[in-house]
């Protein structure tokens, strides 16, 4: 679970090199690894951008591992993506 994260937030500079949306992709992720989300409010959320079934089942999963983390693990992962947000590469756009 921690390599999907790492995965996933590594992932936002070519994000945003891209153009396609840091705000939206940085909703995903805040949403993703905040505790008080639950699992039906998180797909509720984000049943516009999601275009499959089996699209629904992984982030469903990627939610529900994120639940089984400590607080601590969580604020460490805001922290990480604070950092690559303030990187020289996101910083760009």
């Amino acid at each position: 679970m921690k390599l999907v994260a790492v995965l996933m937030l590594t992932a936002l500079p070519l994000y945003c090199y891209a153009g396609t949306g840091c705000n939206l992709l940085d909703d995903v992720v805040n949403t993703t690894i905040d505790p008080d989300v639950n699992v039906t409010e998180y797909i509720d959320g984000l049943k516009d951008i999601l275009p499959n079934e089996k699209t629904e089942k992984a982030f469903t999963s990627m939610k529900e591992c994120f639940f089984q983390q400590s607080r601590e693990t969580l604020e460490k992962v805001q922290e990480l993506q604070q950092a690559i947000h303030s990187s020289f590469w996101c910083a760009q756009y």
